[in-house]
């Protein structure tokens, strides 16, 4: 019998350290959006008083179907965005969990290693 290491069919966070973060082992110093599709690009705010509401809105279309949850990732320590940004998330019935960017990488991993349909928002 022959064994063999699964290879993920998505990508994944490789490492991660203060101010930057590694998706299949490429370094990324800015923030990001990261979709267990494949889907991985930059997102367009590096500070968390300059999140607005099509921040969050942007966020449910990355994937070719709705993702079922999107993972925010406020920094370097948890801070939590005005439920006002989240509405049209919570509108389309899209969980969002907010965690520490080290946390919503782990977090991420796991779902995605799932199967599931996740989208990680990441400010650095």
């Amino acid at each position: 019998m022959k064994l063999h290491a699964d290879k993920p069919d998505s990508l994944a966070i490789t490492s991660y350290g203060e101010g930057w973060v590694a998706v299949n082992g490429q370094r990324h110093a800015g923030s990001l959006v990261l979709a267990s599709g494949g889907q991985l690009h930059p997102w367009g705010c590096e500070r968390f008083e300059d999140l607005t509401s099509a921040h969050f809105e942007h966020l449910a279309g990355v994937m070719d179907e709705a993702p079922e949850l999107v993972l925010f990732g406020s920094g370097s320590r948890l801070r939590f965005v005005r439920p006002a940004l989240l509405q049209d998330l919570m509108a389309r019935r899209i969980g969002v969990e907010t965690m520490d960017s080290a946390a919503a990488c782990r977090t991420f991993n796991i779902l995605a290693g799932e199967g599931r349909r996740v989208v990680l928002a990441l400010l650095m």
